[in-house]
């Protein structure tokens, strides 16, 4: 078998979740050619895992579309802080709010600093994630499946839950997904049945939202060069990642974002229970 390509530097870090200062190359997240045209003016988003990678680029490109925003982390408060920076620099508000959103009163705590800073809520991306690779189910621990389903799904029902009585007609909700919903990963079994989970969860919360007119929606990433990556793989895995799909290279944030504009905006006005698939060319059919 041939020795695949290099992609990127090899790397990883120790820490997890990852910190993106320590990438190399840093993740392209503000889209330079990007020129926003008041898509979301006056609306108020909060953005889950938004210290970095794609939750920080969604917080760009919604401030650029004319969005107030929220974001909130685990740990990393220097991403987070660069997020703010970014966001201010875009002439929006960052409201910036740590803590695990594993737990319940973390998420109302959430919910309920966006209601008190900025009066209201009209978009939630439920985006954090945390994976764990292993070699076998018989290496993942009780404990390691219970964190993962925290972080990745029960989230989301917690937010959605603290959320929906500030959610009005035309307000939308968007979920984080991933390829390994559809196509699988056999070192990321639970995160991958986390991210089958959300698709169900999105398409059956369209269907009991409808009649209050709260579209929601979801976005299933391929390979994307986030902090994720080098915090939980190998350096050697890391230097390949990426060039399993069609299009043979890695996906930057940025280049991720724009469907979440897409979901959060009137341009999506019909369409509810839905998954975009950015991914760099791998066909799920799904």
């Amino acid at each position: 078998m041939a020795e695949q390509e290099s992609l990127q530097p090899p790397q990883h870090q120790d820490t997890r979740p990852g910190r993106q200062e320590p990438m190399v190359p840093q993740p392209s997240e503000t889209r330079p050619g990007y020129h926003g045209s008041g898509k979301l003016r006056g609306k108020v988003a909060l953005i889950t895992g938004g210290d970095s990678g794609i939750g920080r680029a969604v917080a760009v490109l919604y401030a650029r579309e004319g969005a107030k925003i929220g974001i909130s982390y685990l740990n990393e408060d220097k991403d987070a802080e660069e997020t703010r920076r970014l966001v201010a620099a875009e002439g929006q508000p960052c409201t910036v709010v740590r803590g695990d959103i594993g737990q319940e009163d973390i998420c109302r705590q959430a919910v309920a600093r966006m209601i008190e800073e900025h009066g209201r809520l009209d978009i939630l991306v439920n985006n954090a994630a945390e994976q764990h690779p292993q070699e076998s189910i018989e290496d993942i621990t009780a404990e390691q499946l219970e964190r993962t389903f925290r972080t990745n799904l029960f989230a989301q029902f917690f937010l959605v839950k603290a959320a929906l009585p500030h959610l009005g007609e035309g307000a939308c909700i968007v979920n984080t997904a991933s390829v390994t919903a559809y196509k699988g990963s056999p070192k990321l079994l639970d995160y991958s049945a986390t991210k089958g989970a959300i698709v169900a969860f999105t398409r059956s919360l369209a269907m009991a939202l409808s009649e209050r007119g709260i579209r929601v929606n979801a976005v299933a990433p391929g390979p994307i060069w986030t902090p994720l990556i080098p915090s939980t793989f190998t350096a050697e895995e890391v230097e390949t990642f990426g060039g399993n799909v069609p299009m043979k290279r890695v996906g930057q944030p940025d280049e991720v974002a724009p469907a979440f504009v897409f979901l959060a905006s009137e341009d999506s006005s019909y369409m509810s229970g839905q998954v975009l698939h950015p991914n760099g060319g791998t066909v799920v059919n799904g």
